[in-house]
């Protein structure tokens, strides 16, 4: 059996075997709590190493008084998974390619592509001017009210509501 209060004060004293030791018995199973909790193997990995990390750094302020050692073990790795959690939601990956062009232009992009050449939505929406195609796409897209829309294209709102009422109407004559 492994004491892992030990080799915590092992580190402490800068004992990089006893590192060492910790993650050859509890390594798998760290990493396989931090798989459940990220769910992303690559994320779990980077997890399981800045928490072993911390582990060494911070080895002096373990006091055995407070709980056991397994437990301050799994719970730097828990919060470090947390920390991970909170920090993706706030990252948004852009492929460097898009870095210059506003996600949104983008996801509008891709959303008319993906109508079929042949498709009559794809042929009327193309017979619009492009502020009137971007701003209906943005609105039954996106899902974004005309206000959001007057503030993304840096537009007055009337000229935004008027822009998809009158390529609305565009549509409806040229699909029917």
């Amino acid at each position: 059996m492994t004491d892992h209060a030990a080799l915590i004060r092992a580190c402490a004293r800068g004992d990089k075997g006893a590192l060492h030791q910790l993650m050859t018995a509890e390594g798998g199973r760290m990493l396989g709590v931090a798989r459940r909790i990220l769910r992303r193997t690559d994320l779990a990995e980077e997890a399981l190493q800045e928490a072993l990390v911390l582990v060494w750094r911070k080895a002096h302020q373990f006091d055995e008084s407070r709980g056991n050692a397994r437990g301050w073990l799994y719970t730097i790795l828990r919060n470090r998974c947390l920390t991970m959690l909170r920090n993706e939601d706030r990252e948004v990956p852009v492929a460097p390619e898009d870095l210059d062009t506003p996600p949104d232009d983008v996801m509008l992009e891709t959303a008319f592509d993906r109508l079929g050449h042949a498709s009559d939505l794809r042929r009327c929406l193309e017979r619009l001017d492009g502020e009137s195609r971007r701003a209906i796409l943005a609105t039954y897209v996106l899902g974004y009210s005309h206000g959001e829309i007057a503030g993304r294209l840096d537009a007055p709102l009337g000229s935004v509501k008027s822009r998809v009422r009158r390529g609305l109407m565009k549509l409806r004559e040229c699909l029917s």
